[in-house]
């Protein structure tokens, strides 16, 4: 069977890891987490960056520190994981679900504004397959609202819109680090915060609600207690993990994109005679090669390719349940149709995507592809 994903080392990961241990410090903001911090506060040219445990941690985090709570209301879009939206409900909010765009599963921007109430606090636009949202459309309407925009770019590294890197725009950012991205630590996530308002309030939040990151700066001559906050930072092991990887980005990025535009001129007869869709890059964004995904006429359609694949030995897989149809959002809210976001939901297909996928193997995917329409 050729897995779905499959985790990889790129160069140093052990060794890292066991630099971290005999440094005697592996609990965390130590030397390898502050590598990472400075590889994308210089590299993207991000104001703050700050370690998380996860992406679902990060998203955590931004809506402590938007003050998020009960009364306020936050579009998301329904096509999504779980997090984009669960994150704002643990602060009591109300999530207003968007749909996504005809074209591409990432939310419809032109009709953000139309959710707008008094009650709007923030807008999280998700970057679907690491492809940019239409940030100047996003920021526009939050700008004219006074609303915070959450950028959950999760599979959105080292991916750009009008070449401004993604997580740069928003408030707040959020990556993930999952072993189904591009750049991984098992587990793991970022926050990155473009809002000098917010910026020594998150570090407070990363540390437990203290002031020990000032302490340490020697801005203040004790810490303690000083607002909420968690216990969000990751090991140094997992910090050690994840620098041998972004020292080896760009090689990892190339081999993507190189499995994912093979993906793309191979399957595009099949668009061309109408059979299926593939993945739609506007003008404004580049492609990071997270996934690549096909689009079929109908959920019968989809789940037989699947079946197909599986007993040709591909594991290939469907992806997000719409949120807006969930069994826990209906529980407190009523059905509204959100025909794209179903859309997506019924009739994707994610193949088969990671860094040691051979050629041989690619080449045998896409001929089972293929085979099915024949």
């Amino acid at each position: 069977m050729i897995p779905f994903n499959k985790p990889f080392l790129v160069g140093k990961e052990t060794q890292y890891i066991e630099e971290a241990v005999l440094s005697g410090k592996i609990s965390g903001n130590g030397i390898f987490t502050k590598k990472c911090h400075t590889f994308f506060e210089k590299e993207y040219h991000l104001k703050k960056a700050l370690l998380t445990t996860s992406c679902t941690d990060a998203l955590e985090m931004a809506a402590i520190l938007l003050n998020i709570g009960p009364g306020d209301e936050v579009i998301v879009p329904s096509y999504t994981f779980v997090s984009s939206a669960l994150a704002f409900v643990r602060q009591g909010a109300k999530i207003v679900f968007a749909d996504s765009r005809d074209d591409h599963p990432g939310i419809n921007e032109s009709k953000i504004e139309e959710l707008v109430t008094p009650r709007t606090k923030a807008i999280v636009v998700v970057h679907y397959a690491g492809v940019a949202c239409d940030m100047d459309i996003v920021m526009k309407v939050a700008e004219k609202h006074g609303i915070f925009v959450v950028e959950d770019a999760a599979q959105a590294i080292d991916s750009f819109y009008k070449g401004k890197p993604l997580g740069g725009f928003g408030h707040i950012g959020a990556f993930s680090f999952h072993e189904t991205k591009n750049i991984i630590s098992g587990e793991g996530g970022l926050l990155t915060i473009n809002d000098d308002n917010l910026t020594s309030r998150s570090e407070i939040i990363w540390e437990k609600g203290t002031n020990r990151a000032a302490f340490f700066k020697g801005e203040v001559d004790k810490y303690g207690w000083v607002d909420t906050g968690s216990s969000f930072l990751p090991s140094e092991l997992v910090a050690a993990f994840l620098y041998a990887q972004l020292e080896r980005l760009s090689e990892i990025q190339e081999k993507r994109k190189s499995i994912w535009k093979a993906y793309y001129s191979e399957l595009l007869t099949l668009e061309t005679q109408g059979k299926i869709k593939l993945p739609f890059i506007p003008d404004y964004a580049t492609n990071n090669a997270h996934m690549f995904y096909i689009v079929v006429q109908n959920i019968a359609q989809r789940d037989r390719m699947i079946s197909h694949l599986k007993t040709k030995g591909v594991h290939a897989v469907f992806h997000y349940l719409s949120l807006h149809k969930s069994k826990f959002y209906l529980q407190d809210n009523e059905y509204k149709e959100l025909k794209n976001a179903d859309k997506f939901s019924d009739c994707l297909i994610r193949l088969p995507f990671f860094f040691e996928l051979e050629q041989m193997q690619l080449g045998y995917i896409i001929q089972q592809v293929k085979s099915f329409y024949h």
